[in-house]
């Protein structure tokens, strides 16, 4: 069975040197058509201002059209331009498209992020718009208007942003568990010092640091299915963070790409025991060296292969 993925060519923006790698998201499609996995990859349609305005204010779309004033056009941490401007705009348009997609076949990624520190107002850590909360506000516009996601954010970083935005929409919910806590666009390392409080749809599972892969699971496998029974889901949107890793720059835990593989594993075989349809995206990623980690993908059921390599190689 093949597997719907979207990617294009615009998701790049020429960032200069800095220290979120774009090109990983191209290196993930190259990595994935090179094993000759079976997959679909087609380039998603940009978001509207009408998809964007949903979730964010006209002040702060209007900053990422234009780049005025320049603090909000670059609050996410990116030296804005006009090709940034526009790859983001294809970027979220992928997440809506694998969210549809998703929807009708079961499963479909994005091969880009979730942005899940972006605010109402502002980008946060690399982060522009929420393509999370715009997806699923583009679904219940367009056919879906019971639509009840719950978001699994397994990025090292809490995912505040989102938690924000669901604040007003108790129709959604989040489950985050996170080695850093972020706020104020910056990452408090130590879980310990500072976590996030639990909402009435949104709720924060700090991983100490240290934690193995055994202590990682053992989190998910506690705190996953009882979100599933509170959100009652009809679908999952899954951010597969590959920064938890332990050569990340920013993690941390000590978790081993093989660890992530089992994180992964288990979060697609619940939901499909469910019968839960997951849309995925790829998440965080900071280690200098982005080719690595071919293969990661090989244990899984052949139309899953396509959904598992993204969060733990290819970006670690």
């Amino acid at each position: 069975m093949t597997t719907q993925l979207y990617h294009s060519d615009r998701y790049f923006a020429d960032l200069g040197q800095h220290v979120m790698p774009i090109r990983k998201f191209a290196l993930v499609r190259a990595a994935i058509e090179a094993e000759g996995t079976p997959v679909r990859i087609d380039a998603p349609e940009p978001v509207t201002d009408e998809d964007l305005l949903r979730v964010h204010t006209p002040e702060y779309v209007r900053a990422i059209a234009t780049g005025e004033p320049k603090a909000l056009a670059e609050s996410q941490k990116f030296p804005w331009s006009a090709a940034l401007a526009e790859a983001v705009r294809h970027t979220n348009g992928g997440c809506i498209a694998a969210l549809r997609a998703a929807l009708k076949e079961g499963v479909a990624g994005n091969l880009a992020s979730g942005f899940h520190h972006s605010h109402k107002t502002r980008g946060e850590g690399y982060c522009t718009f929420n393509g999370l909360v715009v997806a699923m506000e583009r679904l219940r516009a367009d056919g879906h208007p019971n639509l009840r996601p719950l978001v699994l954010d397994m990025d090292l970083h809490y995912g505040n942003g989102t938690a924000y935005l669901l604040a007003e929409r108790p129709w959604a919910h989040q489950l985050s568990l996170y080695g850093n806590f972020y706020k104020d666009n910056l990452a408090v390392r130590d879980v310990t010092l500072e976590r996030a409080p639990d909402t009435a749809n949104c709720a924060s599972i700090p991983v100490p640091a240290g934690a193995d892969g055994e202590q990682y699971l053992a989190l998910l496998k506690g705190s996953f299915p009882a979100a599933i029974d509170r959100a009652r889901p009809d679908v999952v949107l899954f951010q597969a963070g590959a920064d938890p890793y332990r050569e990340d720059p920013y993690s941390p835990l000590d978790l081993t790409h093989h660890d992530l593989r089992a994180r992964d594993a288990y979060v697609f075989e619940t939901c499909k025991a469910k019968g839960i349809p997951v849309m995925w995206v790829l998440a965080g990623g900071y280690t200098p060296d982005v080719q690595g980690g071919r293969g990661a993908c090989e244990h899984l059921p052949r139309r899953r292969r396509g959904v598992r390599r993204l969060s733990t190689a290819v970006m670690a």
